[in-house]
């Protein structure tokens, strides 16, 4: 999409600049994730109340490259543009136009970003990124871009925070039943791009997944991590494995039903469609099966004992061991892994997949106790994942005996798209402005939601005994200069960078 960033805004935007006192010169905004009461409504014990910031440096380099792109653009026909919007919006606004115009003269944004170390755990009601004009009369600029602030950091940065649940429910139960650090990293496989808003969405939420998790099939994000994090190629960014689809599965299977090469079995053309599969086409390494296309339960009892041999000879290729990973996609998952102890005793239904695979497998016994598959067979499930499902999926697992590293879970859009930015209250607003040279401490508190109270002037985040960070606020009430030092530190100014990280250095902070 080719926006134009003059107009990447609310509407009302277009006439603040006029609304200000005469003879404003600065205006100070912060962005803040201000509450996680409604979050706290679905979550599990293993959240730890903390959100993990990240996303300043994608959200302004995008910021930058939108603005790029009007600044080299020809003056008459940007502005141009807008006063024509502006004579059907507002019915004609000539000082916003004017306004923009000036900003087209100079060729830079003249704002000043601050933001917090990304990777850094951060309570709520604590300023994450602040920015300011510096220049004098674009004093209006700091406040015209907060819609677009607002919107390319919120997702990015509550879905590292879910991500973050996620990987200490598989930590939790990876200590429990003797699984390394590396299954851990993988265990939980992004699946939410085809149901994110849009490639853009999908790349800036999925980089929020990969600070946590190295599993992804949302590509756009590796290019995310690369373009806007810093990483490079030999770094690990993401990892997957091929994969069959039900279109692929099917075609396939009712095409040998068909063609009477099977003598009319749909389960014996599933067979031979798998087997050719795996010896065939990918003889080696990781492949990954879609398997309830029709009959899961009689893939799991009668073709997969069949293969038995096949799949336990497979052999590794030059990046990833053999093994043939089992995905299910219908159905109660925590039902369809674990068992339905509804189901007729001793059914596949009863017994569930992880069992019914130790069964035709085997595997071996982990430190701790538990059952873990053969390395050579596994099963991943990316239909309706929750992180209490998944919760509940490792807790039953392991009441049966089982290590939590024999399941992977494919997390969706059900868990990634399905959220606001009140789900962590994250809200841009401006705490000081300055007025004929003198600053002026500016807040709200409103007396209908005292939820919404902001802070005040000029803020500095500083860390207690314990690493905690805590907010000072109203800092020009004792020295203006207070506000350059703590753990807000400048990151882009005038259209330069001031101080970069990268992907590496994010996961590293996690730790």
């Amino acid at each position: 999409m080719k926006l134009h960033a003059a107009t990447v805004v609310d509407g009302y935007k277009i006439s603040h600049g006029e609304m200000y006192a005469d003879d404003t010169t600065k205006v100070y905004s912060n962005l803040t994730p201000r509450s996680d009461k409604i979050y706290r409504r679905s979550c599990t014990p293993f959240y730890d109340g903390k959100l993990v910031w990240v996303g300043a440096q994608g959200a302004i380099q995008e910021i930058q490259e939108m603005w790029d792109m009007f600044f080299k653009s020809d003056k008459e026909e940007v502005v141009g543009r807008l006063a024509r919007r502006m004579a059907g919006y507002l019915g004609g606004y000539d000082p916003a136009v004017k306004a923009i115009a000036e900003l087209h003269d100079i060729g830079y944004l003249p704002l000043q970003f601050k933001s917090l170390p990304e990777g850094s755990k951060v309570g709520f009601g604590i300023p994450v990124i602040t920015v300011t004009n510096t220049l004098p009369q674009f004093y209006w600029l700091t406040n015209y871009l907060e819609t677009v602030i607002s919107n390319l950091t919120w997702k990015t940065a509550t879905n590292a925070t879910i991500a973050a649940e996620y990987k200490a429910i598989c930590k939790h139960y990876a200590e429990l039943t003797g699984i390394d650090d590396f299954t851990v990293s993988i265990q939980c496989h992004d699946f939410s791009m085809r149901g994110m808003s849009g490639p853009e969405d999908a790349a800036r939420s999925g980089f929020g997944h990969l600070t946590q998790f190295i599993g992804t099939d949302t590509l756009p994000a590796m290019d995310f991590a690369q373009d806007y994090y810093d990483a490079k190629d030999e770094d690990l960014i993401a990892i997957s494995v091929p994969a069959t689809e039900h279109a692929v599965a099917t075609s396939n299977i009712l095409y040998l039903e068909q063609e009477d090469q099977v003598d009319g079995s749909r389960l014996l053309a599933e067979l031979r469609f798998m087997e050719d599969l795996i010896t065939r086409k990918f003889p080696t390494g990781i492949v990954s099966y879609v398997a309830d296309s029709f009959d899961y339960w009689s893939v799991l009892t009668d073709i997969l004992p069949a293969l038995k041999d096949i799949i336990l000879s497979r052999e590794a290729s030059s990046v990833a061991p053999g093994k043939l990973v089992i995905r299910p996609d219908s159905g109660d998952p925590v039902k369809v892994i674990c068992g339905d102890e509804e189901a007729p005793y001793d059914s596949p239904e009863y017994k569930g997949s992880i069992e019914l695979l130790w069964e035709t497998f085997g595997g071996t016994i982990t430190d701790k106790g538990y059952k873990m598959l053969d390395s050579h067979i596994g099963l991943i499930y990316g239909d309706s994942i929750t992180t209490k499902r998944a919760e509940e999926i490792l807790r039953r697992l392991a009441d049966k005996g089982f290590a939590s590293g024999n399941v992977v879970f494919g997390v969706g859009s059900y868990t990634y798209q399905c959220n606001t930015r009140d789900t962590f209250g994250f809200a841009v607003k401006a705490t000081y402005t300055e007025v004929k040279g003198e600053g002026v401490t500016i807040f709200k508190d409103p007396k209908t939601d005292s939820k919404k109270k902001s802070a005040k002037g000029l803020l500095r985040v500083e860390t207690d005994q314990d690493g905690e960070f805590f907010l000072v606020d109203a800092v020009e009430s004792v020295d203006k200069s207070l506000e350059d030092g703590g753990y807000l530190q400048t990151i882009w100014k005038d259209g330069q960078w001031v101080k970069r990280t990268n992907l590496e250095e994010i996961r590293s902070r996690l730790q």
